[in-house]
């Protein structure tokens, strides 16, 4: 057996295929020993891959890209050799926030949020994540300022339904199960999936420390080979059921069933999450670099920041490549034509300028 891995993630159902590659045998069919980690926050995780506790982690795109370029201290080097999930998150809001907004959200909450005596307090999983940026997205679609009309705040997904039911905060954006299990509980309803903001946008990926990867190519093939059958199993409704008893394991992630089971492909929530289908795994450098685009957009990045050289830094389809052929999935050689079709319709900025400022 050769050394083990060290794998981090966080309490989400789009942690599934790892989960998954554990409990099922698929680490062990590749030879490798990959030891997960739970850990309590998106933070933990960024830390940990900066400085070599953890090998690799299930991850936001933008968080990695922002450590990449120095937004949280000394530019981290780290590589995102596959795209791990797509869609999945959810925003959400008080109970008495959804009676004023109804079934039209969009058009009533710049109306809503001026009838506030005080800027509402939306919860975002951390300030350099696909919730926070979609959630700004859409709020300036609508003609809101996310910094003038809103306070935000980064709150580690599994509390954010105790924070809404507390009233700590109006709302939030977080992956799955959090937005079903506030409506469960009663805590606040689903305004829209993410998916009706960008259509399966790309959510999580699976990142690694650059000197890892660069040292440890051959477990790194094999790690991602594991993923990769993972990720298609996690794609079967038929599957839904074991791998949300999987999820539900209360020495693992203790996730709640009924609102898992409704993020997994065939299930009833808000979203469902892809895991495989259409090239899902595929790391696109033009899904980089809107991330990139938008976090310049919002005044985190500057001008000086070669969003190109940064993209094909950290996003390394390169290192799939490999693993994908292997597969019987993909040619290896073809792989590069993945890039040019973008694979996703994506949102289009010179459209949403309500706030003057554009990438």
């Amino acid at each position: 057996m050769t050394k083990p891995i060290r794998v981090g993630l966080l309490r989400l159902v789009d942690s599934a295929p790892i989960i998954l590659a554990e409990a099922n045998g698929l680490f062990s069919e590749q030879g490798i020993d990959v030891q997960i980690s739970i850990e309590p926050s998106w933070s933990n995780i960024a830390d940990k891959l900066t400085y070599g506790v953890l090998d690799a982690a299930v991850m936001l795109p933008p968080l990695a890209l922002a450590a990449c370029s120095g937004l949280r201290g000394p530019k981290a080097r780290l590589v995102v050799p596959m795209s791990l999930s797509q869609g999945g998150n959810a925003i959400v809001v008080s109970n008495q926030a959804f009676a004023s907004l109804g079934s039209q959200p969009g058009p009533r909450l710049l109306d809503w949020l001026r009838t506030q005596p005080v800027r509402p307090r939306f919860a975002v999983v951390h300030a350099f994540s696909t919730h926070n940026l979609l959630l700004r997205y859409w709020l300036a679609s609508g003609g809101v300022d996310p910094d003038r009309d809103i306070e935000t705040v980064a709150i580690p997904p599994e509390n954010v339904v105790d924070a809404l039911a507390a009233g700590s905060i109006a709302g939030f954006c977080a992956g799955a199960p959090w937005g079903d299990v506030a409506e469960r509980r009663g805590a606040g309803r689903i305004l829209i999936g993410t998916s009706a903001i960008w259509p399966f946008h790309p959510e999580k990926c699976l990142c690694a420390g650059e000197a890892w990867a660069d040292a440890n190519p051959d477990l790194l093939h094999r790690l991602l080979r594991a993923v990769l059958r993972a990720q298609i199993r996690c794609d079967r409704p038929e599957e839904a059921s074991a791998i949300t008893a999987l999820l539900a394991d209360p020495n693992g992630l203790r996730l709640p069933e009924e609102a898992s089971r409704a993020a997994l492909p065939g299930g009833s929530g808000a979203e469902s999450i892809r895991f495989h289908t259409r090239e899902a795994w595929f790391p696109a450098r033009a899904h980089a670099l809107w991330f990139l685009g938008q976090l310049r957009r919002w005044g985190w990045l500057d001008g000086q920041t070669d969003l190109d050289a940064l993209a094909a830094q950290v996003y390394r389809p390169d290192l799939v490549a490999s693993a994908v052929e292997a597969e019987g999935l993909y040619p290896a050689a073809e792989l590069p034509a993945l890039e040019g079709t973008a694979m996703l319709p994506m949102p289009d900025d010179e459209a949403f300028l309500p706030s003057g400022r554009g990438i």
